[in-house]
């Protein structure tokens, strides 16, 4: 099985050095969407030795780094997808953790409230209530069961990857990935992770820092994800050498 571990990253020149040597423990290959930074991570990328580089010249979003992620690992011919956050919420020994998990699965995903870890840290009330709020509706409407709406330490089969067609930008996006995982009737598991929120007061930024309007924006990507996702389909080309 040849798999890469995708790190999205934008403004993170605090957490990278750190971030990737704790990686290359567990991962021989990496790349890193470094999605319009601005804070010296682009200067610290280019120190670094055996790991791709995706650069985007602006900032585009979350959705869209991880976009480029789901491209890279596609036209680049690798059977399993990482993707993990660079801002010290996730930890790479968990890697492996992830891998052998999908050996019955199409995607892993990691849960912060499928168990309890030593490690945990308290969550943001607000960000609690909404993940809480958006999980449920995502497991009622379209018949999941998962319980973490939000965590972006993942796997993905290349076959996963292939019935995709993730357009969605912005920090909705794994909502969109839930809808369509929902449609593709893809196999789906859940893997405990710990809840580490190294800085509780860090912002989405604009108009998501306002915790009713978040909730409204996510509410809209999960409606507009149901709605078009059949016509996304229609006639679309794979991307990539897919199976």
């Amino acid at each position: 099985m040849r798999w890469i571990t995708a790190i999205p990253v934008y403004n993170e020149a605090r957490h990278l050095s750190e971030v990737l040597r704790e990686v290359r423990r567990t991962s021989p290959e990496v790349v890193v969407i470094n999605d319009g930074s601005t804070d010296g991570t682009g200067e610290l990328l280019a120190r670094e030795r055996d790991v791709a580089i995706v650069a985007h010249p602006v900032n585009r979003g979350y959705g869209a780094a991880l976009i480029s992620a789901f491209e890279y690992a596609l036209e680049h011919g690798y059977d399993v997808l990482v993707t993990m956050d660079c801002d010290g919420q996730h930890e790479p020994a968990r890697i492996p953790c992830l891998l052998e998990a999908i050996d019955d699965a199409d995607i892993v995903s990691g849960s912060r409230y499928l168990r309890d870890f030593r490690q945990n840290t308290p969550v943001p009330e607000e960000r609690l209530r909404i993940n809480r709020i958006i999980t449920n509706e995502i497991n009622e409407r379209f018949g999941l069961s998962i319980t973490d709406a939000f965590c972006g330490f993942k796997a993905y089969r290349r076959s996963a990857l292939c019935g995709l067609r993730i357009t969605e930008t912005g920090w909705g996006m794994p909502l969109q990935l839930w809808v369509q995982a929902a449609h593709l009737r893809l196999r789906i598991k859940e893997i405990g992770v710990p809840r580490l929120y190294l800085d509780p007061n860090r912002a989405f930024g604009g108009v998501m820092n306002d915790a009713d309007e978040r909730l409204k924006y996510y509410r809209r990507v999960l409606d507009e994800a149901d709605r078009t996702f059949a016509d996304r389909l229609r006639g679309e080309p794979c991307r990539g050498a897919c199976p």
